[in-house]
């Protein structure tokens, strides 16, 4: 009992952090000249969320967080654009994190989410506006995807890094002594 909710709870505070992460990131001056283009610092919550738990909590913190930030930012029109590139790069990550976490690092994972982010965000948008020449952008989107991809791998990395750690010390993952009737 106690361990489910301590998974609502942490799957609460990476939706939480996730949200704060994309307002935060919205305040910033986006120092990439290519339209759509951004950190993606939200996107370390679902990587960390697939990591500890896997493919449906990873979607679940991703699609909520996507949620926030469009109320957040009052930006409904970009809700489009995050939710569907949320969505489908976590399905990329969860696949590779659990077919290939031998072969990719969490920095390679994210390298996956990330270009794949970008990938899904140009096709939507090229849907949306009826207009293929917005392809033009994704050569510029994926080399920023993979540096922005690069650094959300490697903050997730350490992030779980400090997390293994802080959990094996307060036995997050320990199950609860059964309690006595009487």
């Amino acid at each position: 009992m106690l361990q489910k909710h301590r998974k609502k709870i942490f799957l609460s505070l990476l939706v939480s952090f996730g949200s704060v992460l994309h307002f935060i990131e919205n305040m910033i001056p986006v120092p990439f000249p290519v339209p759509g283009a951004k950190l993606g610092l939200a996107n370390i919550m679902s990587l960390i969320a697939v990591v500890f738990y896997g493919l449906k909590e990873g979607l679940m913190v991703s699609v909520i967080r996507c949620f926030i930030g469009a109320l957040l930012s009052g930006s409904f029109s970009s809700l489009l654009y995050s939710l569907t590139g949320g969505i489908l790069s976590t399905i990329v990550m969860a696949f590779a994190y659990k077919h290939f976490n031998n072969v990719f690092s969490l920095v390679g994972i994210s390298l996956l989410g990330g270009v794949t982010h970008n990938f899904v965000q140009v096709t939507v948008a090229s849907l949306v506006l009826s207009t293929f020449g917005l392809y033009v952008y994704l050569p510029f989107l994926m080399v920023i995807g993979l540096f922005t991809g690069l650094f959300t791998g490697l903050a997730a990395y350490f992030v779980k890094q400090n997390l293994d750690t802080t959990f094996v010390q307060i036995d997050f993952f320990e199950e609860e002594e059964p309690h006595e009737t009487k």
